[in-house]
């Protein structure tokens, strides 16, 4: 089991906000930790299902990333 710490930060309206490479991490971690849960037996779920739920979360981790990446990499007008 993964333990993770995630930092809030309060906006100006009052929601909360999660860095993105906190959420990031935190997919990809998941993603592992089902992945190895599966390799040592202790996952109940059928392993191609983990498998893809896995994949899965990497990809959303990745298109979180290139949309930051993008986000960031605009000129400043």
């Amino acid at each position: 089991m993964i333990t993770v710490s995630i930092p809030l930060i309060p906006a100006p309206d009052g929601d909360l906000l999660i860095p993105a490479g906190h959420v990031t991490a935190l997919l990809r971690s998941l993603a592992a930790d089902w992945l190895r849960s599966t390799d040592i037996g202790e996952m109940r779920g059928d392993e191609q299902t983990v498998t893809d739920l896995s994949r899965v979360l990497n990809e959303l981790a990745d298109q979180i990333d290139v949309e930051c990446i993008g986000f960031t990499s605009r000129p400043q007008q």
